[in-house]
């Protein structure tokens, strides 16, 4: 099973449904509104473009639904924003305490994160080769290990087909985009 949290406008979940077939695909997000027509498009019989493979629920980071927990083998949470882009780089106990719980024993959580020192998000370190350390060491705490962190190639954000990597690449931006990967420790 793969979850993409913080799925948006639930392209991406979409897309790994595509991709993988014999894999549920849950695309969890706090905003019902945003992941509404990709729901939809899913929801369509297969002959019409459907992905009967593809889910979607309301939920927020804070609180997975309990019927997910420890089920996940893959993550994925693709340029997070507010209090996901605060789990995700361990400033948010909260959220990055959901973050792991819905990852099984040995599972990948694969995240895509921009931010820098512009962005002025409350809590959240500019990320960066000094603060990396910092992320694994609040990761520890909630069961996750932090596994590699690289900056991302332009071919990895449009591999994800995310609305917001297709933004990110259509402006030229310099924003550095990296790639954190984390395996959730335990048998």
């Amino acid at each position: 099973m793969i979850v993409d949290l913080g799925t948006g406008d639930g392209r991406a979940a979409c897309a790994a449904a595509a991709r993988a077939p014999r894999a549920l695909v849950i695309g969890l997000d706090a905003d019902a509104a945003a992941m509404a027509e990709s729901s939809r498009r899913a929801a369509r019989p297969p002959r019409k473009g459907g992905l009967p493979n593809a889910l979607f629920a309301v939920a927020a980071v804070e609180a997975p639904p309990p019927e997910l927990h420890a089920l996940a083998d893959v993550v994925t949470v693709l340029f997070p924003w507010g209090s996901l882009l605060g789990g995700v780089l361990g400033a948010d106990e909260r959220a990055a305490s959901g973050l792991a719980a819905l990852a099984r024993p040995g599972a990948c959580i694969e995240t895509l994160v921009s931010v820098t020192s512009r962005d002025r998000v409350d809590g959240v370190p500019q990320l960066d080769d000094a603060t990396i350390p910092r992320v694994a060491a609040a990761h520890r705490r909630t069961g996750l290990e932090l596994v590699s962190a690289a900056p991302a190639s332009t071919e990895e954000v449009r591999f994800t087909r995310s609305s917001w990597g297709r933004r990110l690449l259509a402006s030229g931006s310099d924003r550095p985009v990296w790639r954190l990967t984390f395996r959730r420790c335990g048998t």
